[in-house]
């Protein structure tokens, strides 16, 4: 599990490659990736929009921006976490994402959280290193 904190809330991100929907033999690694937000302040926030930053072993970079996460804007009060999961394709057997979401404190203070870096690797690429 990677983890990042920032200003008292907590990103932890676990990242699972998923055999059943990719297709090696086509260029196409799919990895899913549950992520867990606590708020271990003292102020209600909530998530507005999410930034990623994905490069595949190539050096090929995506760039993600967009509302909240899955759909959702979600409000963690102090105390409170939120789990939601995602996934992410990559045409290489390898890669890696970081990026940070934007929250807002009750009192209306906008501000960044950091998601940590994380390796996206497959189980063939291990066995090609080793």
């Amino acid at each position: 599990m990677y983890r990042a904190l920032t200003r008292d809330i907590e990103v932890v991100v676990e990242p699972f490659y998923l055999e059943e929907q990719s297709d090696p033999d086509d260029d196409r690694y799919v990895w899913s990736y549950r992520i867990v937000i606590s708020n271990n302040s003292t102020v209600a926030v909530r998530l507005v929009s999410r930034y990623w930053h994905i490069t595949d072993q190539n050096g090929q970079v995506d760039e993600v921006t967009g509302p909240g996460v899955v759909g959702e804007q979600p409000r963690l009060g102090p105390g409170d976490t939120y789990e939601y999961s995602s996934g992410c394709p990559l045409d290489t057997p390898s890669g890696m994402m970081f990026g940070h979401y934007q929250m807002e404190a009750d009192n209306g203070e906008v501000f960044d959280v950091d998601i940590p870096a994380f390796s996206l690797d497959s189980p063939g690429l291990m066995r090609t290193l080793n």
